[in-house]
C-alpha cells in the first residue's frame, strides 16, 4: 500500500494531505460568484505535491491561479481569489480563521508596541467590549483581489522584515475610529465610532494610505501631504532640506516652493561673490527627498515650484530631460511652472516674456501671488527699467517650451498662481498661496522658515479623504458622511505629533482639509452620462455643490461646538465670500444646472460662528485607496476596464465596477477625442472646490498627421483649462501603443495616493 503523502502546517506539524480539504476551501470561497468555477481554479493550479509541502504553499498557489483567471469577462474572480487570500492572511495573522475578540487583539499589539497604547488607556475593557459588537468581520469578503493584496503590503500592521501580519482589515477600520474618535465626551464617542466604522468599512468613505497605515499604531503623523516654502538665504535652505527629510521619512509627500532663490549670476554679499543658481540647491533637495524609504510603505517624492519668468527658466524646465548631463539635470523630483493672466496674454497676443531674478526685482515675486493688477504694474515698470538684469524671450517659444517637456516627461505640471488666489478661500492680501503639493491639489498658505524652531515659518499640511461617488443612491447621502468626515480628520488634526514647529503652528491656525472623491468614472457610467460630449456637466455640477455645501455644514457645524479655526480671519469664509462668488464665470456657458441647496443661510451661519476648517475639498489622484474600496480612481476616466497594476506581489487585475452591466456605458480614456469635454469637467468642480484638482491632460499622437501632437493643440488646451479656472495640472499622459489594460503607477511614490 502506498504511504501517505505528509504536508506541512503552518504550526510544523505534518498531517496527511486532504484534496478535499482544499476543495471545500475553494468550493466555500465562490459561494454566490457569477461565472466562476471550482474546477477550473483546481486545473489552473498544476500543485507540485512532494513529501512535506507547506500548506501555505498550497494555498498560495491556489489564490494566484483564481487570480490569474481574472478578466473583464469573469470579473468575478477577483472575488474568488480575494477570499482566498483573505483565508490565507487570517490563518497568517491569527494561526486561524476567525479573528480574536477586540480586546485580546488590542491588548497582545500594545504590548508587542505595535498599537498605540492610548488605546488602553483611553476605553475601558467594557468600551472595547461594546466596541467589539459594531465589526463585521464578514465585510472582509467585499474586498476585490487587487484590495486585499493592497492592504497586506501597504496597510495591516505588520514586520516589514520578516512579513509577518498582525491583523485582518475590520480591524484597521475599527481603531481608526476608535483613535480619531478618543478624546468625544464618553456620551457621543462609540456613535461617532460605530457610524465611521459603518461608513469606512462599507467604502462610502476612502481613507488615504497615512491614515490607514499609521492611525492605531504609536506613529502620530498622519497628513498625506506637506508644503514647504523655501526663502533666498541658506539657513533657509537648509531648513528646508532638513524639513524634508524629517517628513520624507513620516511618509509624506513634499512640495517645495524654491521660486525665491536668486538665479545664477547674482551678487551675494554685495558683489563679494557670484550666487550659484537654483540647480545646486534642487540637487540638495532632491538628496533629502531620497534620504528615506518610508518604512516600505513607499518612497519619498517631491514636486518643486518655481515662477516662469524666473531669469534660469530655461534651465529649469529641462531638469527632467533624458538629455544632458548629471550637472545640469535634476531628474528625481518633478516641477510645477507658476503661470498668470499677464504670461498668459503674452502668448496670446504673440508678445515677450521678460525674465528675472526674484532678487533684483523687489516686491514682484510677492504680488505674483498676492495682488494681480500690482504684478503686473511691477512687472512692466521693471521691464522698462535698464538698469535692471534681463533676458527676453518669444512667449510662443517659452510656452511651447514648457509643453514639450510636459509632453515628453509627463510631469512638468502647471499651477495658476491668480487662480489660487482669487478664487480661494484665503485672503491673498494677508495669505498668499504661494505653492502646491506634490500631486497638486493643494493650495495653501506657507511662508518661509530660517530655523527648525522659527515660530514665524509656516509649513502647510493637508489631511486627506474621499467620498466613494459610486456608493451613493441620493446626495443627501452626503450630510451625514460630511459630518462624520469633518468631525474625524478635525479629531485627527489634534491627534497626531508635529515634528515642526513651524507645521504645528499652520496646521492648528488653519485646520486645512481636503476631501475629495473617488469612483467618478463609475459615477457617470451608472447614471449614463459621459466625460467627452457636455452630458456629465449638470449632473456634476449638482454632485459638487452638494459636496462643498455638505462640508461647509459640518464645518460650521464644529465651529460652533468647538470655535472656528484661528486664522478664520484671514479666510475669504470671514468676509462672507464663498466659492460660488469667485469662479471663472465662462463656467455658466457649459452649465444649465441652478444651485439647489440653501446657500444664504448658510452665508450667514458662517458669517456668525466661522468655520472649524479654513478649507474642506481637494481632489487627488486616489491611486491607491481606490482599489481598496474596488473603485475608479479619482475623477479619471479609465484607460481599460480591467486595470493591471504592478506590485510587489505581482500583477494585480482589476475589474471596473459592475463592467458585466455597465460596459457599454463606461467611456475609456483613448476613446475620449480631445481633452475639452474632461476640462470642462474640471472647471465646474473647481468652481466649488476650495483648493485644486490633480487634473490630468491626456494625448493620443495617432489621432494627428504624422503622429504627432500639434504644439498648437497642446497650447489651446492649456488656455483652455485657464479660461475654465483650472487652478493646476497635474501628468500629461501620452498613449504609447501599449496595452490599454495596463495603467501607469500614478504618483509613483504613493506619496499622495489616497
Amino acid at each position: 500500500m502506498d504511504k501517505e503523502l505528509m504536508v506541512t502546517k503552518r504550526d510544523g506539524r505534518l498531517e496527511p494531505l486532504d484534496l478535499d480539504k482544499i476543495h471545500r476551501v475553494i468550493t466555500w470561497a465562490a459561494e454566490g460568484l457569477q461565472n466562476v468555477s471550482v474546477s477550473q481554479v483546481e486545473l489552473r493550479s498544476h500543485i507540485q505535491f512532494y513529501e512535506g509541502i507547506r500548506t501555505s504553499d498550497i494555498h498560495e498557489t491556489i489564490i494566484k491561479a483564481a487570480a490569474d483567471l481574472i478578466s473583464s469577462d469573469t470579473p468575478d474572480y477577483q472575488y474568488l481569489a480575494a477570499r482566498l487570500a483573505m483565508f490565507h492572511l487570517r490563518k497568517k495573522a491569527y494561526s486561524r480563521f476567525e479573528p480574536p475578540h477586540l480586546y485580546e487583539q488590542v491588548k497582545k499589539m500594545v504590548r508587542m508596541g505595535k498599537y498605540d497604547a492610548a488605546l488602553l488607556t483611553d476605553y475601558s475593557r467594557e468600551e472595547l467590549d461594546e466596541i467589539e459588537t459594531f465589526i463585521d468581520h464578514q465585510r472582509d469578503m467585499n474586498f476585490s483581489y487587487a484590495a486585499v493584496k493592497q492592504l497586506e503590503g501597504k496597510y495591516l500592521v505588520q514586520n516589514r522584515v520578516t512579513g509577518e501580519v498582525y491583523e485582518s482589515p475590520q480591524f484597521l477600520y475599527i481603531l481608526v475610529a476608535a483613535c480619531l474618535f478618543s478624546k468625544y465626551p464618553a456620551e457621543t464617542r462609540l456613535s461617532y465610532i460605530r457610524r465611521f466604522y459603518d461608513a469606512v468599512s462599507t467604502f462610502k468613505i476612502s481613507l488615504p494610505t497615512p491614515i490607514m497605515s499609521g492611525v492605531r499604531t504609536p506613529t502620530r503623523q498622519f497628513s498625506s501631504c506637506v508644503l514647504i516654502e523655501c526663502g533666498d538665504s541658506l539657513d533657509s535652505i537648509n531648513t528646508t532640506s532638513s524639513a524634508i527629510v524629517k517628513y520624507v521619512s513620516q511618509r509624506a509627500g513634499i512640495g517645495i516652493n524654491a521660486g525665491a532663490i536668486r538665479a545664477l549670476g547674482s551678487p551675494i554679499r554685495n558683489g563679494e561673490a557670484f550666487h550659484t543658481g537654483c540647480i545646486p540647491f534642487y540637487k540638495l533637495f532632491q538628496s533629502a527627498v531620497k534620504s528615506c524609504s518610508q518604512g516600505g510603505v513607499r518612497g519619498g517624492a517631491a514636486t518643486i515650484f518655481y515662477p516662469m519668468w524666473h531669469l534660469e527658466v530655461e534651465n529649469l524646465l529641462v531638469l527632467r530631460n533624458n538629455r544632458g548631463v548629471e550637472e545640469n539635470r535634476v531628474r528625481h523630483m518633478d516641477y510645477g511652472v507658476q503661470i498668470n493672466k499677464t504670461l498668459y496674454q503674452r502668448l496670446i497676443k504673440g508678445l515677450d516674456i521678460s525674465l528675472f531674478s526674484p532678487s533684483d526685482v523687489p516686491g514682484l515675486y510677492e504680488a505674483f501671488f498676492a495682488d494681480q493688477d500690482k504684478f503686473e504694474a511691477l512687472y512692466t515698470q521693471y521691464e522698462n527699467d535698464p538698469n535692471i538684469r534681463q533676458r527676453k524671450v518669444k512667449a510662443t517659444e517659452l510656452f511651447s517650451l514648457l509643453m514639450q517637456e510636459r509632453a515628453s516627461t509627463g510631469r512638468i505640471y502647471v499651477q495658476n498662481v491668480d487662480h489660487c488666489n482669487t478664487h480661494s478661500p484665503f485672503d491673498p492680501t494677508v495669505a498668499p498661496v504661494r505653492q502646491s503639493n506634490l500631486c497638486l491639489e493643494i493650495a495653501l498658505p506657507t511662508s518661509p522658515l530660517n530655523d527648525l524652531n522659527d515660530e514665524q515659518g509656516e509649513i502647510a499640511l493637508c489631511t486627506l479623504s474621499a467620498f466613494n461617488l459610486g456608493t451613493l443612491e441620493n446626495l443627501d447621502e452626503l450630510e451625514n458622511l460630511a459630518d462624520l468626515v469633518v468631525r474625524a480628520l478635525d479629531a485627527l488634526l489634534n491627534y497626531q505629533d508635529y515634528p515642526i514647529k513651524a507645521a504645528h503652528n499652520g496646521v492648528l491656525k488653519r485646520r486645512a482639509l481636503g476631501i475629495g472623491v473617488i469612483n467618478y468614472a463609475y459615477y457617470l457610467a451608472k447614471n449614463g452620462v459621459r466625460y467627452s460630449d457636455g452630458s456629465a456637466n449638470n449632473l456634476t455640477h449638482a454632485t459638487f455643490e452638494a459636496i462643498q455645501y455638505y462640508l461647509l455644514k459640518a464645518s460650521n457645524q464644529l465651529a460652533k461646538e468647538f470655535g472656528p479655526c484661528e486664522a478664520f480671519d484671514e479666510t475669504t469664509y470671514s468676509k462672507g465670500i464663498l466659492p460660488i462668488d469667485t469662479y471663472k464665470k465662462e463656467l455658466d456657458n457649459l452649465v444649465k444646472e441652478p444651485l439647489h441647496y440653501d446657500w444664504e443661510t448658510l452665508r450667514q451661519e458662517i458669517k456668525q460662528y466661522g468655520l472649524r476648517n479654513s478649507t474642506l475639498t481637494a481632489l487627488m489622484p486616489s491611486e491607491t485607496s481606490s482599489q481598496i474600496s474596488n473603485a475608479t480612481n479619482g475623477i479619471e476616466p479609465p484607460r481599460g476596464f480591467v486595470s493591471v497594476k504592478a506590485s510587489k506581489d505581482g500583477i494585480l487585475r482589476q475589474v471596473v465596477p459592475e463592467y458585466e452591466k455597465l460596459a457599454d456605458q463606461y467611456e475609456l480614456l483613448w476613446d475620449i477625442p480631445n481633452n475639452e469635454g474632461y476640462l470642462q469637467l474640471v472647471g465646474i468642480m473647481q468652481k466649488f472646490v476650495d483648493q485644486s484638482i490633480s487634473a490630468n491632460t491626456n494625448y493620443d499622437p495617432q489621432r494627428f498627421p504624422d503622429g504627432k501632437v500639434p504644439m498648437k493643440r497642446l497650447l489651446s488646451e492649456l488656455l483652455l483649462a485657464y479660461k475654465y479656472g483650472v487652478k493646476t495640472l497635474y501628468y500629461h499622459n501620452t498613449r504609447d501603443g501599449a496595452d490599454d489594460t495596463q495603467e501607469d503607477l500614478s504618483c509613483e511614490s504613493g506619496a499622495c495616493k489616497i
